[in-house]
């Protein structure tokens, strides 16, 4: 974290050094971000809240020019190698955006389901008086439990077999290319 230290702002953010932000990366924001919020030489003065509200203020606004530029730098870096880049490219973009399409269906399920367990014991709070009507919430409550687990075995087998399939696809599109490359060069031998 040295490299930071002369870049320090008196509210404990960040300077950009470089004069402009076609050098910003995520991997630079983040690791920036981060250093904000666990830096030794902020610890000691304020607290964690602060540490983390200052550290995200400074840079949670070139997080939109930092996903750009690190875009901007994948297809350069992808244009520049030869197919089987593009391939690795699409692979890993694919497989990550699975990962995180199936990480926000769970997310939104349990928000859902957490949501009406919620509900249900402020009902059931408000029907402590009559017993059966308690249990009744408490069984339905049971049930909303039950439906979260199985939607976590469904929404993660989905997920997984999704990426299982991805990964399948992707290695017998790369031992096909093999081939064709291999074909290829026995012929020029021949």
């Amino acid at each position: 974290m040295e490299e930071f230290d002369d870049a320090q702002k008196p509210n404990g953010g960040f300077v950009d050094m470089n004069g402009g932000d076609d050098d910003l990366t995520l991997y630079l924001v983040l690791r920036r971000l981060v250093a904000g919020i666990f830096s030794p030489d902020t610890a000691s003065g304020a607290p964690l809240l602060r540490r983390v509200k200052i550290s995200v203020a400074d840079h949670f606004p070139l997080l939109r020019q930092a996903s750009r530029n690190s875009a901007r730098n994948v297809v350069l870096w992808t244009r520049r190698g030869s197919p089987l880049r593009a391939l690795l490219v699409i692979s890993v973009g694919t497989i990550t955006l699975l990962t995180l399409t199936g990480l926000l269906v769970f997310m939104l399920f349990f928000l859902a389901a957490t949501f009406n367990a919620i509900v249900i014991s402020l009902l059931m709070s408000l029907a402590a008086a009559g017993g059966f009507l308690a249990l009744f919430f408490a069984c339905i409550t049971a049930i909303y439990i039950g439906a979260l687990s199985v939607a976590v075995v469904v929404i993660s087998t989905a997920t997984i077999s999704a990426i299982i399939a991805v990964l399948i696809t992707t290695e017998l599109d790369w031992v096909l290319l093999d081939s064709v490359v291999g074909d290829k060069e026995k012929r020029r031998i021949c």
